[in-house]
């Protein structure tokens, strides 16, 4: 398993290598100029210029890939024979050796620096990611929970009713545009059935009191976002439970376990549903590293104070380290997600250990 685990992780980095390239040259093509957005359409060509110096714009774009690597990797090299200005934006450090006038440090992964709020990419995704986090784990948890709920009462009973009811709701769970969604469950539960629900149409976990005297939590925040947000996966979950389960109940093994005079709930819990989770658990590693990515509408239309709003608002002003650094954020967790998901095969399926 410990040989396994070291080749996943170095299939990870070169997976992250690709994204992090393919960022780079992605953003660095696109039209416009970083520099002109942050000083304005009047600033004159003299101060653009300048800009465009400090930011490392006016390197060539090998030079700049370089560079960019250089920063992400912990073990980096930098010149300090223009003074220590670089290395005092990638604190904290440990200098390794000096080699001349090059530097060699072991640090974290250096991200940059907002073009517009001249702060750590890495301080602003971390305010902000917690929430995402918060959201995609409750959302995907309300989905797992109702979906193998759903789905095992619907394949235990197996009615025509129950069927047609189930193919209907799963329909609607993945037809449904998760911003067409957001828009309705804020409209009918935050604003129709307000004085319901006692819920708000946007907000985010912490609030500001009306005084400004400081933030208190708001759970209630939650719940939309989090329904909305689970609403696919709660789909998919509900359909995946329902058909696998059935087709174990049908294998030999099952009928023998029957046989056997187990008790149903010990032949279900034990032997059927234990075998038919593997597609229910890729399916929920997937979705759970795709609402990490797709929280972007849902977030921005709830208001919800995550990654989305974030990445909105750097795509309005260019601020492209920003976006960069979110996406490599949200590639590093998808490779951690599947390397645990692979890990759980081992444990629920023997024949995963036996290969």
């Amino acid at each position: 398993m410990g040989a396994y685990v070291i080749r996943k992780l170095l299939y990870g980095l070169a997976v992250l290598w690709g994204v992090a390239t393919l960022v780079f040259f992605l953003f660095n093509i696109l039209p416009g100029d970083p520099a002109q957005m942050m000083l304005g359409q009047r600033a004159d060509k003299a101060s653009v210029d300048a800009i465009r110096e400090e930011l490392g714009l006016n390197q060539s774009l090998g030079k700049q890939y370089v560079d960019y690597l250089n920063d992400l990797v912990p073990l980096s090299f930098y010149d300090v024979s223009e003074g220590e200005e670089k290395l005092s934006k990638v604190a904290p450090y440990v200098r390794v050796a000096t080699l001349g006038s090059t530097a060699v440090v072991l640090k974290a992964p250096y991200l940059r620096m907002s073009y517009q709020s001249k702060r750590k990419v890495s301080n602003i995704l971390g305010e902000a990611f917690p929430n995402t986090l918060l959201l995609a784990a409750v959302s995907i948890s309300i989905a797992f929970i109702l979906g193998l709920a759903i789905g095992i009462l619907t394949a235990i009973l197996n009615t025509n009713f129950l069927n047609k009811l189930t193919l209907f709701i799963t329909t609607i769970g993945m037809s449904l545009p998760s911003f067409f969604a957001a828009i309705l469950m804020a409209w009918v539960f935050g604003f129709l059935l307000e004085d319901v629900t006692g819920l708000s149409m946007t907000g985010s976990l912490y609030t500001v009191d009306e005084y400004g005297r400081g933030e208190y939590l708001t759970l209630s925040n939650l719940i939309l976002p989090a329904l909305t947000l689970g609403m696919r996966p709660l789909a998919v979950v509900v359909e995946l439970t329902r058909t696998s389960l059935l087709e174990a109940m049908s294998m030999d093994y099952v009928r023998t376990a029957k046989a056997k005079g187990l008790r149903p709930r010990r032949v279900i819990c034990v032997h059927a549903l234990r075998n038919a989770l593997n597609p229910v658990v890729t399916a929920i590693s997937g979705w759970f590293a795709s609402l990490l990515a797709g929280a972007v509408f849902v977030e921005y239309v709830f208001d919800w104070k995550g990654i989305g709003v974030v990445v909105v608002d750097a795509l309005e002003k260019y601020d492209f380290p920003v976006i960069m650094g979110a996406v490599l954020l949200i590639a590093v967790m998808l490779i951690l997600v599947n390397l645990i998901v692979d890990i759980i095969y081992g444990i629920i399926d023997p024949r995963v250990r036996i290969q």
